[in-house]
This record gives structure tokens, sequence and C-alpha cells, in this order.
């Protein structure tokens, strides 16, 4: 049995001051096999997997790849062994071309030095079996996130890699990429090329994994074919309870006052993605903004508070007429935002929870220019209580918290200052199933409140769990609203693709 096996881990131990990061974990995969690593936070799947590349050194335990021992001292072992790993964040040099990024440090040479018409002929060669169109000769960093994914892959084929580790590879594209992705790792897979595929998005599990490893603890759960789990006993083995209350919440129909809507947009256009945006939301709504990558969402919500000042049309808060030149005239008004990239545009990572928690409410606890240390804790203890923060502490810094709890604690940044709404773009992007349900529970919580919910999602299962309402664009345009028993799934879809008018799609 042991030679089926492209890559054994055997008993796979190690250990950091204070946390057992892996307890004597065994994994395994097949050659020419997709292979889902999945866990909440902190579950030990990007310690195994920096075990593997040679990141860590192990404690105790046994690799063995391509039948023999391996114990690789750095990364660059692991690559020159046959692994390439494809991190969310593309670990290419984004300044240097295509071609550049596809041959680095394997660079053809002529007399004169790097034969560059071999490098940018074999890159478009690769790249056009892979059936990618893209100009070999421009700039990585020209290119979306999907090209960029694209390219990754082309260099892990040009270096002969024989297993390639794809961490969070979709978090970052929309539906029409993420199937581009997937039929380039089909054709992988019929060449016999082993995958290990890292996500939080159980329907690309089911869809295009062999095998599942579930890891909770630094632990062994299971290892089973994925066409052997129902989504709900994978789940259940992920969190070590009962998963249905997490599946199969639905939010009811909304409550409040028709009447108190806080935030009004009409045919909000600017001079880029937005071509007429209109959406309302009243007191205490979660409402939900539907759409495609590139639809207008992000950039309607920068509208709103404040963060892009040239646009055309109305906006109105509770009632009377704004027009926010700076996130500080929204704040000023209740607004309060939290943003799809997390790490470059929310946490101050090398500072603590106590600081990050309160940066926002300074100029509140303060007299003379002297911050209340005491009001400063209070607040801190009391978020981080009720919103079941887990952190050693205030003074911990909150790079060193799972993305969950980081997220936690933004979203406690924002309600000490009481808003009346609060935009939430992609709140639970990269956090696992576990923390998904309790920032999830937190939205209804904050709705509960009186607090309005801007929540933008590329997660269809999210918005209808959450939502009273969800609001459909495309192309920077509104194209319709569902709620109530019209509110599913498929009828996001429908409407996206409805809209695309003839010829179009998703």
């Amino acid at each position: 049995m042991a030679g089926s096996y492209l890559l054994e881990m055997r008993q796979i131990d190690k250990q950091f001051p204070g946390v057992h990061a892996l307890d004597h974990v065994d994994f395994h995969v097949k050659p020419g096999e997709i292979h889902a690593l999945m866990g909440e936070n902190g579950a030990g799947k990007s310690t195994l997997i920096k075990v593997l590349t040679g990141l860590y050194r192990k404690d105790e335990g046994e690799i063995l790849f391509d039948g023999k021992p391996a114990s690789f001292a750095n990364p660059l072992d692991s690559q020159k062994a046959g692994i390439s790993t494809i991190y969310q964040e593309i670990n290419l040099i984004p300044y240097l071309s295509v071609a550049e990024n596809i041959y680095l440090g394997r660079e053809p040479m002529s007399r004169i030095g790097i034969d560059w018409k071999r490098v940018n002929s074999g890159a478009a060669a690769i790249l056009e079996e892979m059936g990618v169109s893209a100009d070999v000769t421009r700039p990585l960093n020209s290119y979306g996130t999907a090209i960029q994914q694209m390219v990754a892959i082309a260099r892990a084929i040009f270096v002969q890699a024989k297993l390639i580790v794809m961490d969070e590879p979709t978090s970052s594209l929309d539906e029409k990429e993420v199937a581009i992705l997937f039929r380039q790792m089909r054709k992988l897979r019929e060449k016999g090329m082993a995958m290990i595929f890292i996500s939080h998005r159980l329907d690309e599990i089911f869809e295009i994994c062999d095998t599942v490893t579930i890891l909770k603890d630094g632990k062994l759960v299971s290892e089973d074919p994925v066409g052997s789990l129902t989504k709900l006993e994978l789940v259940s083995r992920m969190i070590g309870r009962d998963a249905e209350d997490v599946l199969k919440r639905k939010n009811g129909r909304f409550a409040g006052d028709e009447h108190a809507v806080v935030m009004q947009a009409r045919q909000v256009s600017d001079h880029t993605k937005l071509r007429g945006i209109s959406v309302s939301i009243r007191q205490g709504e979660i409402l939900g903004l539907a759409g495609l990558l590139g639809a207008g969402r992000t950039e309607f919500a920068k509208v709103v508070f404040g963060d892009n000042a040239d646009f055309t049309g109305e906006l109105q808060i509770n009632g009377g007429e704004v027009r926010f030149r700076a996130p500080r005239d929204a704040i000023a008004k209740g607004l309060a935002y939290c943003s799809e990239d997390r790490k470059a545009e929310g946490i101050f990572p090398h500072m603590s929870v106590l600081e990050n928690m309160t940066m926002a409410i300074l100029p509140r606890i303060s007299r003379g220019g002297v911050v209340s240390s005491r009001k400063q804790k209070e607040i801190v203890e009391t978020y981080v209580k009720s919103l079941s923060i887990k952190t050693p502490g205030p003074e911990q810094l909150i790079r060193n918290l799972s993305g969950g709890n980081q997220q936690k604690v933004l979203l406690a940044r924002w309600l000490c200052m009481e808003p009346q709404l609060i935009i939430l773009d992609e709140p639970t992007r990269g956090i696992d199933i576990g923390a998904k349900s309790e920032i999830e529970a937190l939205i209804q919580q904050i709705s509960a409140r009186g607090i309005s919910v801007l929540l933008i999602s590329s997660e269809l299962e999210e918005l209808v769990r959450n939502c009273h309402r969800v609001v459909v664009i495309r192309d920077g345009r509104t194209v319709g609203e569902l709620e109530g028993d019209g509110l599913t799934e498929q009828s996001i879809l429908h409407m996206i693709a409805q809209s695309a008018g003839p010829g179009g799609g998703m």
C-alpha cells in the first residue's frame, strides 16, 4: 500500500512553546490525486505544509516523498525535489514579465546571456497548452489574480513539480475564474500530477477534490473519499459538533420599521465601475449586495463611506442628503466600514489587540490629549468577553490571532463607536467554518441592536443565510432585489445571468 503514495507523512509531531501544533499526524497523497486539507484556523494545516516544505523542522515523525525519505532543510530544497506551493498571496515577482516569472532561476542561456526569445516562446507555449491567453512580455501585475494564479501553475509545470500545494487559491477569484482554475487542475490530474488543495469553501471541495483529510486541534480526525461524506458530516467533523445549525440557519423577514430608512443611494455612478446603483437600507436591516467579482460592490461601499468623493447621484443618511469628502465625514454621521482586505486595510499587525480595538474611539476617551487607560481597558474587556475573542490578553499582538479573531477585533473597533450603519465587505473571507459561524452570529446580534448592516459577500449561501433582503448588481448597475421566500442561491444566480442579456451569462 505504501508504494501507491507520492507523499507519506507519518506520525508528524511539532510543538511550539505552549502549543502542540501537530500531534502525531498521518497524511498521504497519491499521484494524480486532488487531496483537500481542511480544518478550522489553528487546526494545524499551515504547520503541516510548512513542515512538508522545509519552513519548519518536525520534532518527530517521518516524511517519504516519491518513495524516498525526505527531510527538507528549507523551501528551496522542497522545490528542487518537486514540490511547488501556490499561496493565497501570489509568491511571484509582480514587476517582472509573465515569462520571466515562469523561467525565474532556470533561464536558457545563449553566448551573450539569457536567450529571451526562448524564454518568451517557451512561456507562451506553456500557457497556450493550459488554454490561457496572455501576453507573456507584459508585467505580471498588469494581470488580474486569476491570470497570476495560472502563471504560478505554469511555473510549477515548467519546473516539473510532482506535487502542487494550493493554499486558498480561489479566495480572490470570481466564478468564471474559479472554473478556469478547476479546468486546469483536472488537466494536471489527468497527467498524474498530485495536488493538495486548502480551502474553506465547501462547494469547491465537493466539486474538485478526490480525498479529504480533516485536522482539528493539531490531530488527525479523518481521511476519506470526498464522495463518501455529506457537507453536514464534513463540517461536523471540522468543528467537533453538529453543524446543522451552522449550515441550515436562514434569516427571517425584516420585522423593523419599513419607513426608518438609514441610508438611501440613488443612481450612484463614478468614472470607473459604477453606472447607476440605487440601494436603501432600513434601521436594523441586514442588506446583502450580490454580484460577480468586478461588479462594483466594493467601489459602491467606498463611495458610501467617503473613500471616493468623485461620484454623481444622490446619497442620503436619515433623510438628509450628504456628500462625504473623506471617511471621517462618514464616521461622524455614524457609518463604519470593515474592508475586505483585513491585512492591508484593517489591522495594524505590529500593534496590540487593545490598540487595534480602541483606535477609532481614542478622541472619546481622551482628555487634554491624554488617553484614559482605564476606559480603554474597560472597553476591550467588554468586547473581548461579549464577542468571545480568543486572545491571551489585550496586549497580545493582533497578528498572532487567527483570522476569525482578527475580524472580531475589527468589528469591536466599530461597534464601540455605536454606529448606525456598518458596511462589512467579505467579512468571512479566509476564515474557517467554525469562526464563520461565530461572525455570522455577531452580524445577527448587530442587527438585533438596531444597527443596519450592508453585507457584501461572494458566497451566496452566506447572503441567503443572513440577509433580510439582497440587492443584485452587475457591471456597476442595480438589476434587482430579492427577499423572503424568493431569496435563494438559485434566484440570485438567475438574476445575475438574466441581467447579462442576449449572449451574456456567467
